[in-house]
Protein backbone atom coordinates (compact mmCIF):
# COMPACT_ATOMS: atom_id res chain seq x y z
CA UNK A 1 0.00 0.00 0.00
CA UNK A 2 2.79 2.37 0.95
CA UNK A 3 4.50 1.67 -2.37
CA UNK A 4 1.34 2.61 -4.27
CA UNK A 5 0.99 5.80 -2.25
CA UNK A 6 4.64 6.68 -2.89
CA UNK A 7 4.26 5.99 -6.61
CA UNK A 8 1.10 8.11 -6.75
CA UNK A 9 2.85 10.96 -4.92
CA UNK A 10 5.77 10.81 -7.33
CA UNK A 11 3.40 10.87 -10.32
CA UNK A 12 1.52 13.83 -8.90
CA UNK A 13 4.76 15.72 -8.14
CA UNK A 14 5.99 15.10 -11.66
CA UNK A 15 2.66 16.22 -13.11
CA UNK A 16 2.75 19.41 -11.03
CA UNK A 17 6.35 20.11 -12.05
CA UNK A 18 5.54 19.63 -15.74
CA UNK A 19 2.45 21.81 -15.43
CA UNK A 20 4.41 24.59 -13.73
CA UNK A 21 7.16 24.33 -16.35
CA UNK A 22 4.61 24.51 -19.16
CA UNK A 23 2.87 27.52 -17.65
CA UNK A 24 6.18 29.29 -17.02
CA UNK A 25 7.32 28.58 -20.56
CA UNK A 26 4.04 29.88 -21.92
CA UNK A 27 4.28 33.05 -19.82
CA UNK A 28 7.87 33.65 -20.97
CA UNK A 29 6.80 33.24 -24.60
CA UNK A 30 3.87 35.62 -24.16
CA UNK A 31 6.04 38.22 -22.42
CA UNK A 32 8.75 37.87 -25.08
CA UNK A 33 6.21 38.48 -27.85
CA UNK A 34 4.77 41.48 -26.01
CA UNK A 35 8.20 42.98 -25.33
CA UNK A 36 9.52 42.48 -28.86
CA UNK A 37 8.08 45.77 -30.19
CA UNK A 38 9.53 47.59 -27.16
CA UNK A 39 12.92 45.97 -27.74
CA UNK A 40 12.87 46.98 -31.41
CA UNK A 41 11.84 50.50 -30.42
CA UNK A 42 14.77 50.71 -27.99
CA UNK A 43 17.16 49.54 -30.72
CA UNK A 44 15.80 52.22 -33.03
CA UNK A 45 16.17 54.92 -30.35
CA UNK A 46 19.80 53.90 -29.79
CA UNK A 47 20.49 53.84 -33.53
CA UNK A 48 19.03 57.32 -33.98
CA UNK A 49 21.03 58.65 -31.01
CA UNK A 50 24.24 57.33 -32.56
CA UNK A 51 23.41 58.73 -35.98
CA UNK A 52 22.60 62.13 -34.53
CA UNK A 53 26.23 62.34 -33.46
CA UNK A 54 27.22 61.67 -37.06
CA UNK A 55 24.82 64.30 -38.32
CA UNK A 56 26.50 66.78 -35.98
CA UNK A 57 29.89 65.81 -37.41
CA UNK A 58 28.53 66.20 -40.95
CA UNK A 59 27.22 69.63 -40.08
CA UNK A 60 30.71 70.59 -38.93
CA UNK A 61 32.06 69.78 -42.40
CA UNK A 62 29.30 71.63 -44.21
CA UNK A 63 26.89 68.74 -44.89
CA UNK A 64 23.56 69.43 -43.20
CA UNK A 65 21.60 66.20 -43.32
CA UNK A 66 18.60 64.54 -41.70
CA UNK A 67 18.39 60.92 -40.67
CA UNK A 68 15.67 60.40 -43.28
CA UNK A 69 18.13 61.39 -46.03
CA UNK A 70 20.70 58.78 -45.02
CA UNK A 71 20.55 55.76 -47.30
CA UNK A 72 20.95 52.68 -45.10
CA UNK A 73 22.30 49.49 -46.68
CA UNK A 74 23.87 46.22 -45.58
CA UNK A 75 27.18 45.15 -47.11
CA UNK A 76 28.62 41.65 -47.55
CA UNK A 77 32.17 42.30 -46.36
CA UNK A 78 33.74 39.37 -48.23
CA UNK A 79 32.59 40.71 -51.60
CA UNK A 80 31.80 44.37 -50.97
CA UNK A 81 28.34 43.93 -52.52
CA UNK A 82 25.06 45.11 -51.03
CA UNK A 83 22.67 42.54 -49.56
CA UNK A 84 19.12 43.83 -49.80
CA UNK A 85 17.69 40.79 -48.02
CA UNK A 86 18.85 42.14 -44.66
CA UNK A 87 17.20 45.12 -42.97
CA UNK A 88 19.90 47.65 -41.99
CA UNK A 89 17.64 49.08 -39.28
CA UNK A 90 17.25 45.82 -37.35
CA UNK A 91 20.53 44.12 -38.29
CA UNK A 92 22.78 43.86 -35.21
CA UNK A 93 26.41 43.41 -36.25
CA UNK A 94 27.56 42.96 -32.64
CA UNK A 95 25.27 39.98 -32.10
CA UNK A 96 26.09 38.59 -35.52
CA UNK A 97 29.81 38.77 -34.70
CA UNK A 98 29.51 36.24 -31.86
CA UNK A 99 27.37 33.70 -33.70
CA UNK A 100 29.31 31.07 -35.70
CA UNK A 101 26.79 31.05 -38.54
CA UNK A 102 26.89 34.81 -39.10
CA UNK A 103 30.52 35.58 -38.35
CA UNK A 104 34.07 34.59 -39.21
CA UNK A 105 37.24 34.28 -37.15
CA UNK A 106 39.77 36.99 -37.96
CA UNK A 107 43.27 35.63 -38.72
CA UNK A 108 45.61 36.71 -35.92
CA UNK A 109 47.99 38.52 -38.30
CA UNK A 110 45.09 40.61 -39.67
CA UNK A 111 43.31 41.31 -36.39
CA UNK A 112 44.70 44.81 -35.92
CA UNK A 113 41.53 45.84 -34.08
CA UNK A 114 41.75 43.01 -31.53
CA UNK A 115 38.19 41.81 -32.23
CA UNK A 116 38.89 38.08 -32.83
CA UNK A 117 35.68 37.70 -34.87
CA UNK A 118 33.66 39.93 -37.16
CA UNK A 119 30.20 39.65 -38.66
CA UNK A 120 29.84 38.58 -42.28
CA UNK A 121 27.83 41.73 -42.93
CA UNK A 122 27.94 45.37 -41.88
CA UNK A 123 25.46 48.24 -42.06
CA UNK A 124 26.60 51.37 -43.90
CA UNK A 125 25.04 54.74 -44.69
CA UNK A 126 25.34 56.71 -47.90
CA UNK A 127 24.78 60.41 -48.53
CA UNK A 128 24.00 61.21 -52.17
CA UNK A 129 24.20 64.50 -53.98
CA UNK A 130 21.59 66.00 -56.31
CA UNK A 131 23.02 63.98 -59.20
CA UNK A 132 22.70 60.77 -57.14
CA UNK A 133 26.47 60.44 -56.94
CA UNK A 134 27.70 59.34 -53.52
CA UNK A 135 29.02 62.34 -51.59
CA UNK A 136 29.77 60.61 -48.28
CA UNK A 137 30.05 57.05 -46.96
CA UNK A 138 29.46 56.41 -43.24
CA UNK A 139 31.07 53.25 -41.84
CA UNK A 140 30.73 51.72 -38.36
CA UNK A 141 34.17 50.87 -36.93
CA UNK A 142 35.21 49.28 -33.65
CA UNK A 143 38.28 47.90 -31.93
CA UNK A 144 39.94 47.27 -28.59
CA UNK A 145 41.32 50.25 -26.73
CA UNK A 146 43.15 50.20 -23.40
CA UNK A 147 40.17 49.51 -21.14
CA UNK A 148 37.23 49.03 -23.46
CA UNK A 149 35.90 48.45 -26.93
CA UNK A 150 35.99 51.63 -28.99
CA UNK A 151 33.04 52.29 -31.30
CA UNK A 152 32.87 55.11 -33.81
CA UNK A 153 31.46 56.28 -37.11
CA UNK A 154 34.01 56.86 -39.85
CA UNK A 155 32.85 59.28 -42.54
CA UNK A 156 34.63 58.88 -45.88
CA UNK A 157 34.44 61.25 -48.82
CA UNK A 158 32.66 60.00 -51.93
CA UNK A 159 36.06 59.39 -53.48
CA UNK A 160 36.51 56.70 -50.75
CA UNK A 161 40.10 57.91 -50.28
CA UNK A 162 39.69 60.71 -47.76
CA UNK A 163 38.39 60.78 -44.19
CA UNK A 164 35.91 63.59 -43.60
CA UNK A 165 35.16 62.85 -39.93
CA UNK A 166 35.67 60.33 -37.14
CA UNK A 167 33.04 60.39 -34.38
CA UNK A 168 33.30 58.15 -31.31
CA UNK A 169 29.98 57.22 -29.72
CA UNK A 170 31.02 54.58 -27.19
CA UNK A 171 34.10 53.73 -25.15
CA UNK A 172 35.22 53.29 -21.55
CA UNK A 173 38.73 54.71 -21.68
CA UNK A 174 40.45 56.50 -18.79
CA UNK A 175 38.85 59.92 -18.08
CA UNK A 176 41.20 62.80 -18.87
CA UNK A 177 43.61 60.55 -20.76
CA UNK A 178 42.39 57.94 -23.25
CA UNK A 179 38.87 59.36 -23.02
CA UNK A 180 40.15 62.43 -24.87
CA UNK A 181 39.64 60.56 -28.15
CA UNK A 182 36.08 61.91 -28.25
CA UNK A 183 37.09 65.53 -27.61
CA UNK A 184 36.26 67.78 -30.57
CA UNK A 185 39.86 69.02 -30.82
CA UNK A 186 41.24 65.50 -31.30
CA UNK A 187 38.45 64.34 -33.58
CA UNK A 188 39.00 67.45 -35.72
CA UNK A 189 42.47 66.16 -36.70
CA UNK A 190 40.82 63.47 -38.82
CA UNK A 191 38.97 65.97 -40.95
CA UNK A 192 40.06 65.79 -44.61
CA UNK A 193 42.85 63.34 -43.78
CA UNK A 194 43.99 61.13 -46.63
CA UNK A 195 43.63 57.44 -45.85
CA UNK A 196 45.23 56.01 -49.02
CA UNK A 197 48.10 57.21 -51.19
CA UNK A 198 47.92 57.64 -54.97
CA UNK A 199 48.80 53.97 -55.47
CA UNK A 200 45.88 52.90 -53.29
CA UNK A 201 48.07 51.80 -50.37
CA UNK A 202 46.47 52.24 -46.93
CA UNK A 203 48.57 54.77 -45.00
CA UNK A 204 46.25 56.18 -42.32
CA UNK A 205 47.51 56.10 -38.75
CA UNK A 206 48.26 57.78 -35.43
CA UNK A 207 51.63 59.16 -34.36
CA UNK A 208 52.15 57.66 -30.93
CA UNK A 209 53.37 60.93 -29.45
CA UNK A 210 51.79 64.29 -30.04
CA UNK A 211 54.16 66.40 -32.06
CA UNK A 212 56.29 63.35 -32.84
CA UNK A 213 58.81 63.30 -35.66
CA UNK A 214 57.26 63.68 -39.10
CA UNK A 215 57.81 60.98 -41.68
CA UNK A 216 56.68 60.12 -45.19
CA UNK A 217 53.34 59.19 -43.64
CA UNK A 218 52.81 62.61 -42.02
CA UNK A 219 49.98 63.67 -44.33
CA UNK A 220 48.11 60.48 -43.44
CA UNK A 221 48.56 60.68 -39.67
CA UNK A 222 47.20 62.52 -36.65
CA UNK A 223 48.93 63.29 -33.37
CA UNK A 224 48.51 60.76 -30.60
CA UNK A 225 47.47 61.69 -27.06
CA UNK A 226 50.17 62.08 -24.45
CA UNK A 227 49.84 59.39 -21.78
CA UNK A 228 47.30 57.39 -23.79
CA UNK A 229 49.56 55.23 -25.92
CA UNK A 230 47.43 52.08 -25.63
CA UNK A 231 44.23 53.91 -26.51
CA UNK A 232 45.68 55.66 -29.54
CA UNK A 233 47.27 52.39 -30.68
CA UNK A 234 43.75 50.95 -30.47
CA UNK A 235 42.39 53.73 -32.68
CA UNK A 236 45.24 53.21 -35.15
CA UNK A 237 44.62 49.45 -35.33
CA UNK A 238 40.86 49.91 -35.55
CA UNK A 239 41.08 52.14 -38.63
CA UNK A 240 43.76 50.07 -40.33
CA UNK A 241 41.64 46.95 -39.83
CA UNK A 242 38.32 48.32 -41.03
CA UNK A 243 39.81 50.08 -44.05
CA UNK A 244 41.88 46.97 -44.83
CA UNK A 245 41.17 43.79 -46.75
CA UNK A 246 39.28 42.06 -43.92
CA UNK A 247 37.14 45.15 -43.38
CA UNK A 248 35.55 47.54 -45.88
CA UNK A 249 38.31 47.52 -48.54
CA UNK A 250 36.32 45.51 -51.11
CA UNK A 251 33.24 47.64 -50.55
CA UNK A 252 35.18 50.89 -51.01
CA UNK A 253 36.82 49.48 -54.13
CA UNK A 254 33.40 48.66 -55.60
CA UNK A 255 32.18 52.18 -54.94
CA UNK A 256 35.28 53.63 -56.63
CA UNK A 257 34.82 51.46 -59.71
CA UNK A 258 31.10 52.16 -60.00
CA UNK A 259 31.62 55.93 -59.85
CA UNK A 260 34.42 56.13 -62.40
Amino acid sequence: MSEAIAKDSTTRALAVALTVAFICGLLVSVVAVQLRPIHKANIEVERIAQLELVLGALSDIGHTQSIENLEARVVVLASGAFDDNLDPVTFDADKAAVRPGTSVAIPADLDLAGLKRRALYAPVYLVRGTNQQIDLVILPVSGRGYQSTLRAWLVMDGDTQTVRALKFYQHGETPGVGARIDEPEWEAQWRDLRAFDDAGVLRIGVRLQAGGAFSDDAEYQVDGISGATRTTQGVDGMLRFWLGEFGFAKFLQRLREEQL
